[in-house]
Order: C-alpha cells, then sequence, then structure tokens
C-alpha cells in the first residue's frame, strides 16, 4: 500500500531541524520501501505491506524516537485517502500557495468548531471535511488569523499542508 507520512512541526526553525536523509532511513529501517521525501517539511512517501495506517504512524514515530532522539506527531494517508480529500475539497482554489488543507488525527470535534465566527475571519475561510479542514487565506498563511485559533480549539494531533504540497504527495502516492 502507498503512503504520505506527515510530520508536524518539523524545519520550522535550528530546533525542529531532521535532515530528509535521515527521515528516509528511519522509514526505510522500519521495511518500507520506495521511499521518497518532499520538500523539507517533513513529507515522506512510501510503499508498506501494513495496511494500517495508525500502527504505521505509530512505528514512525518510535523509530524516529528511537533513531534521531525525537519526539514527532506524524500522520499518515493512504493514496487513496489522499485521492478523497482532493477530490472532496468544498473550495474553490484560486491561489494553490494560500489553500492549505489541515490534516487532523481524527474527525473534527464540531462542537470546538461551532464557536468560530466566519465573519471575525473573513476573508479567511474554512470547511469541515472528513478527518481534515480545507483553509482559504488570501492574505497568506504566515498573517493568517483562524489557523493558530483552531490548532488551539482541536483535540489530538493536526499538521498543515498547501494545496501544492496536497497534490504533489497525493501524484507521488499514486505514481
Amino acid at each position: 500500500m502507498r503512503y504520505a507520512a506527515l510530520l508536524r512541526g518539523i524545519n520550522v526553525n535550528s530546533g525542529t531541524a531532521i535532515a530528509m536523509s535521515d527521515l528516509r532511513a528511519v522509514v526505510e529501517r522500519l521495511g518500507h520501501s520506495e521511499v521518497r521525501t518532499h520538500l523539507r517539511s517533513g513529507n515522506v512517501v512510501f510503499t508498506s505491506a501494513d495496511e494500517r495506517p495508525e500502527r504505521v504512524a505509530s512505528l514512525i514515530e518510535r523509530g524516529i524516537a528511537e533513531d534521531l532522539g525525537r519526539t514527532i506527531s506524524v500522520i499518515v494517508r493512504t493514496a487513496a485517502e489522499l485521492r478523497r480529500v482532493v477530490e472532496e475539497n468544498p473550495l474553490t482554489v484560486p491561489d494553490p500557495a494560500r489553500f492549505a488543507v489541515m490534516f487532523l488525527s481524527g474527525p473534527p470535534d464540531r462542537a470546538a468548531l461551532e464557536g468560530i465566527d466566519p465573519a471575525a475571519y473573513a476573508p479567511e475561510e474554512m470547511r469541515i471535511g472528513t478527518r481534515e479542514l480545507y483553509l482559504h487565506f488570501p492574505e497568506g498563511m504566515r498573517r493568517t488569523r483562524l489557523h493558530p485559533l483552531l490548532e488551539k480549539r482541536l483535540d489530538g494531533v493536526c499538521t498543515t499542508r498547501n494545496w501544492n504540497t496536497v497534490t504533489r504527495l497525493l501524484a507521488l502516492t499514486e505514481a
């Protein structure tokens, strides 16, 4: 099965640095094949005989801790799940660099999201997906007010990728 593993919060500053060659080595040591990283932000695509994405994520987290001495949260999606994320996008994507998907470790807590007044964050937009949130930041992700609020309100692990990265990861998992 083809997977994409999304690591949370690496290579955002010198204190969170992980070399992609080290990440590939961890994933290969765990017995996965056709391992390829994409960008320096913690995206790795690979093939695995294990058909349990949550287990694969847990093993990668443990492998990173053992081999690299780092505690990093990992979210794993299958190629089919990435295809669903792209096909079920409820918003238009005028600029892929300003459109993102927040991947969640589980279904979004709708009660936690209900208290967010969309008008207070306009022109930013958000739509709820199955295990993701679709986000449009017309003024760019660096200046968003909505994204930090979502990270505070949501339980579990989350990590965000812009639309360019999401569609590239889909292409890599389907290749």
